[in-house]
């Protein structure tokens, strides 16, 4: 094995892993605080590739402004979403497959193809090399680094406000705190928004990162998120706090792209990366209840020789 190659695939893999942590910090926003496994990530997260490398591309807005931008693209799509399974009372997996399916239309028409590049344009990315003077990956690591820390500050205040308490609360027990006179749809709403303008900024960021835009960019967004989520519990479950979960999530995600990284340094085909995913997913969830039952059983034996 190449030893230059390996470190030069581990620190991609690091780059890789803190973009996507944006996108498995919006997905904890539904899985774990809602309990939702919302499959409008798939769509949005290509929605906010997309609509920023349309504005950098064709209309020459500045990268950060192009950013936002792709942030409130998914915040509307999460929006769509929401509307679908609070006023139409669809079951959020459904309505977030619907939304899923329009937004491939919806991408392919805000590019009118379905790759973009970004060559000759500037990206974030580029402008903080330029004043720097570090390289790509490196210019890329701090500036994922910086985008990750300031979402999981913003999540940990708003989640300690009165509105992020309900939010919270809605997720453990929507017909308690629907009792004490809590709009439960507009807090589901709100987390649906929440969570998918976080994973279009994600898919602008990797967007710049990669230097191209495609409609199927975010296929298999939902497994990469679940399975960073999983990883990172398993890692760092012993810390309880909010904070602790916030930063576990990312580091999950850093986690995954290292082991994505290591199985493709070893030789394993890349067209067998969605079943190594698959894969990956199937072992964080099962690994984590086969040591319970283990440890279940393990007990009732002791017990009872004694």
């Amino acid at each position: 094995m190449n030893i230059a190659g390996f470190v030069l695939a581990m620190q991609g893999a690091v780059t890789q892993g803190i973009l996507w942590g944006v996108m498995v910090l919006g997905l904890y926003i539904t899985y774990k605080i809602l309990d939702i496994a919302d499959l409008t990530v798939d769509g949005s997260f290509a929605l906010g590739g997309c609509v920023c490398a349309m504005l950098v591309v064709t209309h020459g807005v500045n990268p950060v402004v192009a950013l936002i931008i792709a942030t409130i693209a998914g915040v509307l799509a999460g929006a769509v979403t929401g509307f679908l399974h609070t006023v139409f009372e669809i079951p959020a997996i459904l309505a977030g497959i619907l939304t899923q399916i329009a937004l491939w239309s919806i991408n392919l028409r805000i590019m009118g193809r379905s790759n973009l590049p970004l060559l000759k344009v500037d990206t974030i990315v580029t402008q903080f090399m330029a004043v720097t003077g570090l390289s790509q990956s490196m210019a890329t690591m701090i500036i994922g680094i910086v985008f990750a820390v300031l979402c999981i500050i913003g999540m940990y205040w708003f989640f300690g406000t009165e509105m992020g308490c309900a939010l919270r609360a809605t997720g453990n027990n929507e017909d308690m705190i629907r009792a004490l006179g809590t709009n439960t749809k507009w807090s589901k709403m709100l987390a649906l928004m929440l969570s998918n303008g976080l994973v279009g900024l994600s898919g602008a960021l990797v967007c710049q990162n990669q230097k191209y835009a495609d409609v199927g960019m975010g296929t298999g967004a939902i497994v990469i998120g679940l399975a960073a989520i999983v990883i990172g519990d398993m890692l760092m479950g012993k810390l309880h706090s909010f904070g602790s979960k916030l930063v576990a999530a990312v580091v999950g995600s850093v986690v995954y792209f290292i082991i994505r990284a290591i199985v493709l340094q070893l030789g394993m085909d890349a067209n067998d990366m969605k079943l190594i995913s698959a894969i990956i997913v199937a072992l964080a969830l099962c690994i984590p209840v086969a040591m319970d039952k283990w440890k279940i059983k393990s007990s009732y034996t002791k017990g009872g020789t004694n």
